[in-house]
Order: C-alpha cells, then structure tokens, then sequence
C-alpha cells in the first residue's frame, strides 16, 4: 500500500490537480505493480510563500510552482524501478499540467510490511 502526499501550489486548476494525482497513481501501478485499487493520496495546496524550494539545486532549476510528492511504499523495490517510477511521474505531470519536470520533486520513503493498519486496529501484513 503506498501512501501519497502530494503537495501543490494553490494556483492549479482543478482539472491540473486530478491530473497530478491521476499520473502518480498510474506511475505506481505501471512500475511497482501497485493494484489499481490500492489508492491512498492526501493532496495539500499551498499558497506561494508555502512551498520554500532552493532556486537551484544539484545543477536543477526551481521554482515556486512545483510539486512536491512523498511516497510510503513496503520496502525492497530494485534502483531500476525507482528511477522508472520517478522519470514516469515526472513527465506525466509535465506533459499534462503547467509545471515543468524540474519542479517535480520526489522523495520516496519505504517502510516494512508490518507497519501498516488497513483499519480495525490491526497490522494485516505482519506475519
């Protein structure tokens, strides 16, 4: 189960912001084999002074409109499938929104099985 924050600046549209979160969604699906239902996302908006972002970092440019998405994800997935996931959500947000692939910043957080609760109290994945 992965579970998504996704950071934005308040100026998107609506139409934008579903896109945003239709792309990450599928970008998990198609590269970690993520089950389509398993969908979890809390989705921020923020005004421009709330997301504070180095004007360049690493030799990339950003800028005050960017997104910002952090992924809780079981541990154990190969670097491959990382940097497939991060390239594909990357340019999905470009090619369907006005921010562009520098400003989409990721930051993937793995977790092991056990510490998770699907409700009721209870850690279905701990063996």
């Amino acid at each position: 189960m992965p579970l998504v924050r996704i950071e934005l600046p308040a100026s998107l549209s609506p139409t934008e912001k579903t896109s945003i979160s239709e792309h990450v969604h599928r970008a998990l699906v198609e590269t970690m084999n993520v089950p389509v239902q398993d969908k979890f996302q809390i989705i921020s908006e923020h005004a421009a002074d709330g997301l504070v972002l180095a004007p360049e970092y690493l030799s990339i440019p950003h800028t005050s409109h960017a997104a910002i998405i952090q992924i809780f994800l079981n541990e154990g997935r190969a670097t491959a499938l990382k940097q497939a996931l991060y390239a594909q959500i990357a340019q999905g947000i470009a090619q369907h929104t006005s921010i562009k692939t520098s400003d989409v910043i990721i930051n993937l957080v793995e977790v092991k099985k056990e510490n998770w609760s699907f409700g009721n109290g209870v850690a279905q994945y701990a063996s």
